[in-house]
């Protein structure tokens, strides 16, 4: 099993993670009041793991099984696939969640094999991020509840981005003691999830200063800040990259001044300044570069980009702006345009597809 999977084969695993975010995005509008027609109200409250693990987890996983080049990998994608389909399906949770754990198992696995070919700091923190999500998965598969698994879901997208980051740092390599800072960070925000089992306050407290610390360092490393300066998609990425880093930073913030991340009152502010304004904005961004590499259909940019990428961020300021002042009916809004800003989104990398196959752009 170490050939590589070929891009026609992938693409049903791509279609199934879409398909999990569909549902999970209109679970999400299910219980904001919205009429959203779902297969069946069970769907409700798997908004969460439909998103994280459903889409994001299958969408990274086919990624890394990609760049890995070995058959065995794509496992970690086929199983959360299945499981989003087995819960989308009504299936038992724990069915659903007993395949999505053992896809992140997977995951582990091949992030540890890509570690122990390459020492470095990023592919540790990759392996660590694929930690954090086996430990999410297995805690929801235990019976704990989203609220409670949250940060390991968190840690692990925050880690993959943070960790892909550093990796492209290499162009304008981190001096010995930021790397060490950088270590740091990831080793505190581990420590603050940990802690959100043993003494609560203080780990979700500590989570919201290692997310901001950890904002403070991608803003000062990130080539973002130069090659936002270049045009077309070179700057499109950037601008999506800085702009990503702003509901990190947010959302810490909150975090900080209101009892620490995902609890009490500014659980929806911090989960989705972090889990939809941050990560979101970040697939918006490398979605131009990721879907060629998966699925071998180039991705023509167009200014259009900026219109879904401008909505999300519209959307983002409503949203937190509604759980602030805890205005329901905004909220219900702001969640409308977040999904509206997936939507433009999907239908932009379709035309971005369109235009790429008619000027007959390949990638090899």
């Amino acid at each position: 099993m170490n050939g590589d999977l070929r891009p026609v084969y992938r693409l049903p695993l791509l279609i199934l993670g879409f398909l999990a975010l569909g549902l999970g995005v209109g679970a999400g509008l299910a219980r904001l009041g919205w009429n959203f027609p779902l297969p069946s109200p069970t769907l409700l409250p798997l908004h969460g793991p439909l998103m994280i693990s459903g889409f994001l987890g299958t969408l990274i996983s086919l990624e890394r099984a990609v760049a890995l080049g070995r058959l065995w990998a794509y496992c970690a994608s086929l199983l959360t696939a299945l499981g989003g389909a087995a819960l989308i399906a009504g299936a038992p949770v724990a069915a659903g969640a007993g395949l999505m754990t053992a896809g992140s198992a997977v995951l582990v696995i091949a992030s540890l094999s890509v570690y122990l070919r390459q020492r470095a700091i990023f592919t540790a923190t990759l392996a660590l991020g694929a930690a954090s999500w086996l430990a999410g998965n297995a805690l929801w598969l235990g019976g704990l509840p989203v609220p409670e698994v949250a940060p390991w879901w968190a840690g692990f997208l925050v880690l993959t981005i943070a960790g892909e980051r550093l990796e492209l740092s290499r162009f304008l390599p981190p001096s010995r003691a930021a790397q060490r800072l950088f270590a740091a960070i990831v080793a505190s925000l581990l420590a603050a999830n940990m802690l959100t089992h043993i003494a609560p306050g203080v780990g979700r407290q500590l989570l919201a200063v290692a997310l901001l610390a950890l904002t403070l360092w991608l803003s000062r490393y990130d080539i973002a800040r130069r090659t936002v300066k270049e045009s077309g998609l070179t700057r499109f990425i950037a601008v999506a990259l800085l702009a990503a880093y702003v509901w990190l930073g947010a959302g810490a913030l909150i975090g900080l001044l209101s009892g620490g991340m995902f609890t009490g009152s500014n659980y929806d502010a911090t989960l989705h300044a972090v889990l939809l304004g941050f990560v979101f904005s970040m697939i918006f961004g490398h979605a131009p570069i990721i879907l060629p590499a998966v699925t071998r259909f180039a991705v023509a940019y167009h200014p259009a980009f900026y219109i879904h990428l401008a909505l999300l961020h519209i959307s983002i300021a409503l949203r937190l702006a509604a759980d602030l002042w805890g205005d329901g009916g905004l909220r219900g809004l702001a969640g409308l345009l977040n999904a509206g800003a997936i939507l433009v989104f999907v239908l932009n990398t379709i035309g971005g597809v369109v235009r790429g196959a008619r000027a007959g752009r390949r990638v090899a």
